[in-house]
């Protein structure tokens, strides 16, 4: 199928990691092709000093412990925002070092304590390892706010991609298990319904970098079992939640070629409807992942809403 992809992102696309999901060999490729890509992505300089540290925190119960790596400003002098962020990989791929550019510029432009983590993944740690250890490490870094210079009246969580998932599942485990209380939730791009069947996903096929067929394998990976069954939690696929209510306030990002599109958009109606306060964007002409090409104005502009939406939803 052709799509109308933004022409700066076209001359990208042959450069930009294949990623094709079928066996175990073809996720050994794509892990590794992932962790080529965190090599030669850009560093990141930051204008601030910034603290960087790797942790091992309790995990979940009889689990191992789970690493985080802690962002923090230098030299502050007053509690900031505290962000859990979650990294994105389909449940199956990825690493601390995968979005450690991001992360570092998302500490220097907001100046606030991120604990990005390390999460077990699937197929070899299927659900509910994977957000196990993401609760694991938001409730440590609840516990240890003080230490780590936190205001535990502004602490977030963020993703992106299967992140994004998983910081929605994190804040409904946070609503239905009285805690930690988030202030927000930054749900890029998200992952977030095993049943696959929404236009987007039924659609595309053939999408740069995510489509329907590795969509497939991600949730198989995830669940353990062929996805769309009966009985998934909404932990695992939060689009199966009934109640949204009383969860934080979110912003919802979505691509126009991406299978993942409608189930973002479905999400963020569904928390409008439940009285949750919601932003989303959709944006034209990018496909899951284009924002790895920083220089196009679009990315740009996605970045740009990201600091943004944090500001205000940290209280920056």
């Amino acid at each position: 199928m052709t799509y109308a992809i933004d022409p700066e992102l076209l001359p990208w696309l042959d450069m930009l990691p294949a990623v094709t999901l079928t066996d175990h060999e073809s996720l050994l490729a794509a892990r590794s092709s992932m962790a080529q890509l965190s090599q030669v992505l850009p560093a990141y300089e930051p204008a601030h000093p910034v603290d960087v540290r790797n942790v091992s925190v309790p995990g979940p119960s009889d689990a191992p412990d789970v690493p985080v790596r802690v962002y923090a400003p230098a030299n502050r002098t007053a509690a900031v925002p505290g962000l859990l962020y979650i990294h994105g990989g389909g449940f199956v791929m990825g690493d601390l070092d995968t979005f450690d550019a991001h992360v570092l510029r998302l500490v220097d432009e907001l100046g606030i304590v991120i604990v990005s983590v390390d999460y077990r993944l699937a197929p070899e740690h299927p659900f509910p390892a994977p957000v196990e250890d993401c609760y694991a490490a938001l409730t440590w870094a609840a516990a240890k706010a003080d230490e780590l210079g936190i205001d535990p009246a502004r602490l977030g969580v963020a993703g992106e991609s299967a992140g994004g998932g998983l910081s929605a599942a994190v804040a409904l485990l946070a609503r239905d298990r009285g805690g930690p209380q988030l202030c927000f939730q930054y749900l890029g791009i998200p992952e977030l319904d095993d049943r696959l069947d929404t236009p987007s996903m039924r659609a595309y096929t053939d999408t740069p970098i995510w489509n329907r067929p590795n969509a497939v394998h991600s949730w198989t990976s995830y669940l353990g079992a062929e996805p769309g069954g009966e009985d998934v939690s909404p932990y695992a696929a939060p689009a199966r939640a009934t109640d949204l209510a009383g969860l934080p306030p979110a912003f919802v990002t979505t691509c126009q070629f991406d299978p993942l599109r409608d189930e973002g958009i479905a999400y963020a109606q569904r928390l409008a409807h439940a009285g949750v306060p919601v932003d989303l964007r959709l944006y034209p002409g990018t496909f899951h992942g284009s924002s790895l090409v920083e220089t196009a104005a679009i990315s740009r502009r996605m970045f740009a809403d990201e600091l943004d939406a944090l500001r205000r939803g940290l209280a920056c």
